[in-house]
């Protein structure tokens, strides 16, 4: 090679690498990588400011006081511990972590709080132990292990948990006294790679109620001696599969309340004898036609409060537990109801309340000795809106559409909500779907939505497609194995129908999803390109076969289930072929991809090779991936730059109208 070839040579080298090194930026320290993607306006940032400041609050659990509350809220860069002391109070921090917590527990008894946190989004909660009084915390979990659903015993002295530490892999149960934590003991070796969980011990601490899920259309109730480790089946089930989803104790320990869909297409709330296993159980709400979807009891047994999900929406009761009758309670918000738990009294109900228009806040329900009475409802946290008037906000509205097969002679229906701009149309659509796949759309508040419709005039149509929860075991079970891509039909019926409507504009239409939503996105994306103008998928699965074989090991079983063993053939050639990643030669739409780097569900390399090949067929694409987020974004800082990024996506491909 001449001196001047060897000059060229690294001068084309040198443009090469500029070129490559353009295409990717960072933001956030680093953490944030965005390829392909073009530097965000100030105006977007500007603009979007007021609704990425909005905050929410949730109820965690009463204080040791009776009175005060314990709740979740963020007011740095994620979700901490706060208490408050009286309605419209102040809230006080009293943990300061760099990551969110998770789910929290009071000792019964004292005033102790275990709660769970990982790292970096990666799900491997280790359990912690915070004395509220001093505000100190200690780990007492293996700090390497997942570990997670806490129940403490009756004497607060020890909890029951569930943790991967003996192979990583096997979703076993534990037990562990707080105070010595290398007394930790396996009381259930998980005999499979389903998902096993503690919900109650019993009055004595001697046994435990076990939940046994092994897909989101069968599960088991058992009882653990954690003497004798013996462990005997609760639940009577026939050949066919069903949903048992073990709840508590009753006060005398006679029996246990579980939640069940054995005996109808809903879920249904009901009281087994421990005395007589085989017998039949009791339905208590045999007149409710929508999945029962919790269940509280008071510390004295007396009174329970369940919660119903009707169409999506939630409603709340109040039962007398020893006569199994129940009432609704009136007046409540139109909405979606969180968690919720009695005082220690037993006379205050506390509930997190989420509506169309309001983010998710804290109340507490007044109760009267009359068991089935409530009195006033008080809203106890005001969480900031960024200064908006959310009562503009828009109300989804909820229709159904037809879809390709039928029911009785019909086409079948499929549920939606509708988030339509309040100005003339028409409107360009995102169509948002959710994941899971056995998840439910339900008209939470949205700040998103909100800010589609509002700065970008579209409208917001969010569809619950056959396999998604909420309407039915029968509609649940729809899109399981062979019949996946019925769930992806459904989303083209749903073009039929905008195509349809005088005020949406069917060709300016995109879609949104996260993880299956994401899959829905890319598998909408090969069918369906001519009739899309964007694509956003956000963590998901782009080939069924490596997402199998690459997902973390305590969850790899329970998702074979879901989706198919790829380890049999005629599965594994099924799985290939409808894989957007072995279709992407039929994708021809404006791609933009979200990732988390330490995503344990949908790992890293599902986006990174649907990235590699649209880029080789050059097809549009951005890429942001987080490198301390996992699956969803839970960091302000990147979930702020990512919203910006959708919006400036939308403006560059959706919302222009040709010609």
């Amino acid at each position: 090679m001449t001196r001047t070839s060897k000059q060229f040579f690294t001068f084309l080298l040198l443009v090469i690498s500029l070129v490559a090194y353009a295409k990717q930026s960072t933001l956030n320290n680093g953490n944030l990588v965005m390829q392909n993607m073009p530097a965000i306006p100030q105006q977007i940032k500007a603009e979007l400011n007021r609704y990425q400041n909005i905050r929410s609050a949730s109820f965690v659990e009463w204080a040791e006081d009776d009175e005060s509350l314990y709740i979740s809220t963020r007011f740095g860069d994620v979700s901490q511990l706060h208490r408050v002391s009286q309605a419209g109070g102040t809230r006080y921090q009293m943990t300061f972590f760099d990551e969110p917590i998770g789910a929290v527990s009071k000792q019964p008894g004292g005033a102790e709080l275990s709660f769970t946190m990982d790292a970096g989004g990666s799900e491997f909660a280790q359990i912690f132990v915070l004395d509220p009084s001093t505000g100190e915390s200690r780990m007492i979990s293996d700090g390497e292990s997942r570990n997670g659903q806490v129940v403490w015993n009756n004497a607060g002295t020890a909890m029951a948990f569930q943790s991967t530490r003996r192979n990583g892999a096997a979703n076993d149960l534990w037990i562990i006294e707080p105070d010595n934590p290398e007394t930790a003991d396996m009381i259930l070796p998980s005999p499979d790679g389903s998902w096993w969980g503690v919900t109650d011990f019993s009055a004595d601490d001697s046994q435990v109620l076990v939940a046994n899920y092994i897909s989101a259309n069968q599960s088991g109730v058992y009882l653990l001696n954690l003497a004798n480790k013996k462990l005997t089946p609760l639940v009577k089930t026939d050949d066919s599969k069903s949903t048992n989803l073990p709840i508590a104790f009753d006060d005398l320990n006679n029996g246990f309340f579980y939640i069940t869909d054995q005996y109808s297409e809903f879920s249904q709330l009901a009281w087994q004898s421990l005395d007589k296993p085989s017998a039949k159980p009791t339905i208590i709400t045999a007149d409710i036609s929508w999945d029962i979807d919790n269940m509280v009891l008071s510390n004295d047994g007396r009174r329970a409060a369940f919660s119903s999900n009707e169409n999506g929406r939630s409603e709340l009761y109040l039962m007398d537990v020893k006569k199994q009758t129940y009432t609704k309670i009136t007046g409540m918000p139109l909405g979606v109801f969180g968690g919720y738990d009695f005082n220690q009294s037993g006379d205050k109900l506390a509930i997190t309340i989420n509506t169309a228009q309001t983010p998710s806040d804290v109340y507490v329900i007044e109760l009267e000795k009359d068991l089935l009475k409530s009195s006033a409802l008080t809203r106890w946290t005001y969480s900031e809106v960024g200064g908006l008037n959310t009562n503009q906000f828009v109300v989804p509205e909820v229709i159904s559409y037809p879809t390709f097969d039928q029911v009785d002679g019909k086409a079948r229906q499929i549920p939606a909500f509708v988030y339509r701009p309040k100005t003339a149309g028409p409107h360009p659509v995102v169509i948002s779907i959710h994941g899971g796949p056995e998840g439910q759309a339900r008209p939470w508040f949205s700040s998103t939505y909100q800010m589609w419709v509002d700065e970008l005039g579209v409208a917001v149509v969010v569809p619950n497609v056959r396999g998604s929860d909420g309407y039915g075991k029968s509609y649940l079970q729809m899109d399981n194995g062979f019949k996946r891509e019925d769930s992806v039909k459904d989303i083209g019926a749903l073009l039929d129908w905008v195509a349809q409507q005088n005020d949406l504009d069917q060709d300016r239409v995109a879609v949104y999803g996260g993880s299956y939503g994401g899959y829905m996105v890319l598998a909408s994306s090969v069918h369906y390109s001519d009739r899309l103008k964007a694509a956003v998928n956000i963590v998901g699965i782009s080939n069924f076969v490596t997402f199998l074989e690459n997902t973390q090991d305590y969850r790899r079983d329970l998702r074979r289930v879901e989706y198919g063993d790829e380890r049999i053939p005629e599965m594994r050639e099924f799985l290939n072929n409808i894989s957007p990643l072995n279709n992407v030669d039929k994708i021809n739409v404006p791609m933009f991809v979200v990732q988390g780097q330490n995503d344990p569900r949908v790992p890293v390399t599902e986006a990174d090779q649907i990235v590699a090949a649209l880029e080789e067929k050059q097809q549009i694409v951005w890429y942001m991936n987080a490198l301390n987020e996992g699956h969803g974004y839970r960091k302000k800082e990147n979930r702020d730059v990512y919203q910006q990024a959708v919006i400036l996506f939308l403006q560059k491909y959706l919302i222009p109208k040709e010609g």
